[in-house]
């Protein structure tokens, strides 16, 4: 299933955050499988990042939300 124009601009953006925030793990991510296996392998494991970043940003915004009240 291919992405649409805006989902593949907000994992771009979402990468460039990552390897601004966190330029180790990005750059592990990158190498992750070697060059053979690189391309196919570093959209899995990118989507599979933000989703989980994605989810726990969501947690800790609401856990915050919670507390302010």
């Amino acid at each position: 299933m291919a992405l649409s124009m805006d989902e593949e601009r907000i994992l771009t953006e979402i990468a460039s955050r990552l390897s601004r925030d966190d330029p180790a793990l990005a750059q592990r991510l990158e190498s992750f499988g070697g060059p053979e296996a690189a391309r196919p392998r570093r959209r899995i494991i990118a989507a599979v990042l933000v989703v989980v970043l994605g989810a726990v940003a969501a947690v800790a915004a609401a856990v915050a939300i919670l507390l302010s009240q």
